[in-house]
């Protein structure tokens, strides 16, 4: 089990948004959870080098996934890794703020296997850029 302050320590490194969709808790107005990098099902463990803020929907769309294929270049890669990689060198947004764009193999086969552009987070991303919430800086 992990304990709440490993949480909320985790939770704080990861400036409390999801490490692959960049949603903020605050903003999401539902409780972020903590996502295994390494799935324990592939032996990743409940430490804190295995651990980062995920939203619902990334987390569930990740499930077991360590790799996914780049729909570029048809290659197998593995999947970003929100504690190790630099978010702004995989992605940016687009102009308006709402779609992310992968800019990498890892970011483009991140963005597909997880689904970060479906049309529900592009809606609820729409209402928080005219809200003046997102994207996060």
């Amino acid at each position: 089990m992990i304990g709440k302050r490993l949480r909320q320590r985790v939770a704080r490194q990861a400036r409390f948004r999801c490490g692959y969709c960049q949603t903020q808790e605050v903003v999401s107005g539902v409780p972020l959870t903590l996502e295994h990098i390494i799935p324990k099902v592939r032996g990743g463990r409940d430490v804190e080098i295995n651990l980062w803020f995920s939203c619902r929907l990334c987390n569930e769309n990740k499930g077991i996934l360590t790799e996914a294929i780049d729909p570029d270049t048809t290659t197998t890669v593995r999947i970003f890794n929100p504690r190790l990689d630099d978010w702004n060198i995989h992605f940016a947004w687009s102009t308006e703020g709402t779609i992310i764009i992968g800019l990498t193999a890892i970011g483009r086969a991140t963005v597909n296997a997880l689904d970060l552009n479906s049309s529900f987070r592009v809606a609820s991303r729409t209402l928080w850029v005219e809200a003046g919430y997102h994207p996060p800086s």
